[in-house]
């Protein structure tokens, strides 16, 4: 079943602890919000073989979810996982492209070279600097009344875990897969305005899941951050490379994606399909030669609103070939087109 207390903290990282000798280690990050004390137990290492966690840092994250984290209040906000609630997605929401995601052990000899050592990079710089908000995505546990805290002490226990993608589970842990439910770490620094996002997930878990129970779709894929070489998955032969948001003149606007054949090969886009941030959908048709583009102007009900928002690249099977996002002020220039 879905994880049951999903929702998302925001407060300030006050401590920090690494454990490196236990037999399923977390980073653990100490914050406060509204006086009141929370543990973030961050996953850096998998019980299942490869035990290496996926890794990502966005450390120029750019996503329309940035908006949404500045209003919240301090502590711990429940989320609904249904889109446009606030919660993340890695597969839906488009938050960034998991083919960039790499194994890095959780604890290697020397500096700033294991998983472990970057995490502490981004909390310790929160720790620092005044005014930095740490966001954790994930399962609240507690508050434990009259039980102290395992790692800092404070009582009553209390935190949030599962700070990882949470569907497409291996089948022993596919009891906590859901969609509009993934955890991860953000960190935002006012002084030069700048987002910070941590993406983790484990290799054992696939890209491609049920759109109601977030399970793997295992007939088409198989775990991993991205397909094999060899594969015939579609992931990424055809990429979305430029949208017009805001075109000029008056409502109603027809906006226009662009797309790229970045295979040899040409690829029919028969059945093919564009998915704004709703959900809504235009059909495709026809064929994109190799390494050209196609421009596709979008019908009234497909809508890239100014404001921010998502557009998503699925085959004619349902499955997702590419996705990208964009802020509100990325769609100021009216005419201009986004370039991702």
């Amino acid at each position: 079943m879905p994880l049951e207390r999903y929702g998302v903290l925001k407060g300030a990282a006050v401590d920090a602890r690494r454990e490196d000798g236990r037999d399923s280690p977390h980073y653990q990050v100490r914050v406060l919000a509204r006086n009141v004390h929370y543990r973030i137990a961050v996953n850096v290492l998998s019980k299942m073989s490869p035990s290496e966690l996926l890794f990502l840092v966005d450390d120029r994250f750019q996503h329309p979810i940035t908006s949404r984290l500045s209003e919240l209040t301090p502590g711990f906000t429940p989320l609904a996982s249904t889109p446009n609630s606030g919660t993340l997605d890695f597969i839906r929401g488009n938050l960034f492209d998991c083919r960039r995601m790499r194994p890095l052990p959780h604890n290697l000899p020397g500096p700033d070279n294991d998983l472990s050592d970057r995490v502490e990079h981004y909390v310790g710089r929160a720790k620092r600097e005044q005014g930095a908000e740490v966001y954790a995505f994930g399962q609240r546990w507690g508050p434990e009344r009259n039980k102290r805290d395992a790692i800092f002490g404070f009582e009553p226990g209390n935190g949030i875990h599962d700070i990882h993608m949470n569907q497409g589970n291996h089948r022993s842990y596919e009891r906590d897969d859901g969609v509009w439910q993934d955890g991860a770490l953000v960190l935002h620094f006012p002084g030069s305005d700048e987002w910070v996002a941590i993406f983790l997930a484990f290799q054992s878990q696939a890209w491609h899941t049920d759109d109601v129970t977030g399970h793997a779709i295992r007939d088409i894929i198989t775990p991993g951050p991205a397909p094999r070489p060899d594969s015939t998955e579609p992931d990424g032969v055809v990429r979305i490379v430029a949208a017009l948001v805001n075109p000029s003149g008056r409502d109603p606007e027809r906006e226009k994606v662009t797309l790229l054949n970045a295979s040899p090969d040409p690829v029919d886009l028969a059945g093919w399909q564009i998915a704004d941030k709703l959900k809504n959908k235009h059909t495709l048709a026809g064929t994109i030669t190799p390494c050209s583009t196609v421009v596709v102007t979008l019908p009234p009900e497909v809508q890239l609103g100014n404001r921010g928002g998502i557009i998503t690249l699925l085959d004619a099977r349902g499955m997702k070939v590419d996705g990208v996002s964009y802020t509100e002020q990325q769609a100021r220039r009216e005419g201009w087109p986004i370039v991702f």
